[in-house]
Formats: structure tokens, C-alpha cells, sequence
């Protein structure tokens, strides 16, 4: 059954209307270069994440994460994410291939502000370059070349509303979801039981994050 919502939001002015217009400080914070600022928010950072979308434009948000300083920032244009092992579904990737317009948030620990990054992608396996992201002797097959066209910092509302960094409002370990569970009912597949999932899981946490 198709659900409808009541009194939509159908045009720019009438969100202007409700939501009104960001004042200049807001306005003029965007540069389309890597400053030197960026560069070190990049250099502190070991958690980003990834939004695509394909031809489509259905879209896509995938969490990166390695030790702080991972992405690399060749120059004041262009940056490099290796790209790990993963479960290889590739949406990111194969998404890149059909729609180059790639957004980026980068994350400190306990830093409320979050720095955004958007531009277009390609991929590379230059060997040259993703050599120097080498991490237990093995080195990516694919990096994430961003053309960076805006970056800016984004304010604290959200981490702060959320409170994610205070430990205190962090959920006891009982209280989480119960991953191998859910995954196991997703799949609803007799061959899969949760036991089964936690155990690859587990391995594949131990041995293939490299």
C-alpha cells in the first residue's frame, strides 16, 4: 500500500520560507582547494565516509577507516583512498565507474566538527602510487582518486545533539544489536545460521583486514 504524507515541501522557496537562508559566515566558509588546514584535519583523521550514487542516483554512504592519516593528499586538488579488502559488493566502486560525484566527511575522535570534502572520483591501480599505502606487507589494488572542487567544515550540532563522543551516553555492551543475529535473519537462508555468521565474522575480522 503506497503512503502518503500531508503538506510536502515542493520548491526551494518554500524551504526558504521554513527553513530561511544561511548567513554569510556560513556562506563564505567553502574553499575548492586542500589548505593547509584541511590538510592536517585529513592527516588527524581515521574515519571518513563515502557517499556515491550511480547513473541512476540512488545512493550510497560507506564507512573507511585505517590509522589516522590514511588518505592521502597529494597535492591542493587531489586526494587518495586506498581501498582495503572488503566483502567485495563494491557499491562505491562500481558506482564511481558510472557516476564520478563522490562527498566526503572526515572524522577526529572528540572533535565535534567534521570536515566535508566533495569533488569527483576515479579509480587507479597505479602500482607506484598505492605502494606507499602498504600496511602489513600487503599494498591496495585500487585507491579512490578524489578531485576535490569544495571543502568546508561542518558545525558541532550533530555531535553534540547526539552526544557521541561522551562514553557515558554509550549503550551497555548487552544493549547492542546483535550482529551475527540480524545478518543471519536478512538473509533467511537455512544455510546460514547465526552461529555460522559470527564465526566467519570473526575470522574475517582476524585475518583479512589487510
Amino acid at each position: 500500500m503506497k503512503v502518503t504524507f500531508k503538506n510536502q515541501i515542493k520548491s526551494i522557496g518554500e524551504l526558504r520560507e521554513v527553513m530561511g537562508f544561511p548567513r554569510e559566515m556560513v556562506q563564505k566558509k567553502s574553499i575548492n582547494f586542500i589548505d593547509e588546514h584541511c590538510k592536517d584535519f585529513i592527516a588527524k583523521s581515521p574515519m571518513l565516509f563515502i557517499s556515491t550514487a550511480n547513473e541512476n542516483g540512488s545512493c550510497d554512504v560507506s564507512p573507511r577507516g585505517d590509522p589516522a592519516g590514511f588518505v592521502g593528499v597529494l597535492d591542493e586538488q587531489y586526494l587518495v583512498l586506498p581501498e582495503r579488502p572488503g566483502n567485495k559488493r563494491c557499491d562505491s566502486l562500481v558506482n564511481i565507474l558510472s557516476n564520478p560525484h563522490i562527498g566526503l566527511i572526515f572524522i577526529i575522535p572528540g572533535l565535534k566538527e567534521t570536515l566535508r570534502v566533495n569533488g569527483k572520483a576515479i579509480l587507479s591501480r597505479d602500482k607506484d602510487l598505492l605502494n606507499k599505502y602498504e600496511v602489513n606487507g600487503k599494498c591496495p589494488e585500487v585507491g579512490i582518486i578524489v578531485e576535490v572542487e569544495e571543502c568546508f567544515i561542518h558545525c558541532a550540532k550533530a555531535f553534540l545533539r547526539s552526544k557521541l563522543w561522551q562514553a557515558e551516553t554509550w549503550p551497555e555492551k548487552e544493549q547492542l544489536p546483535k550482529v551475527a543475529k540480524v545478518l543471519a535473519d536478512h538473509i533467511n537462508s537455512s544455510n546460514f545460521s547465526k552461529d555460522e555468521i559470527q564465526t566467519v565474522l570473526e575470522e574475517s575480522y582476524k585475518k583479512r583486514l589487510y
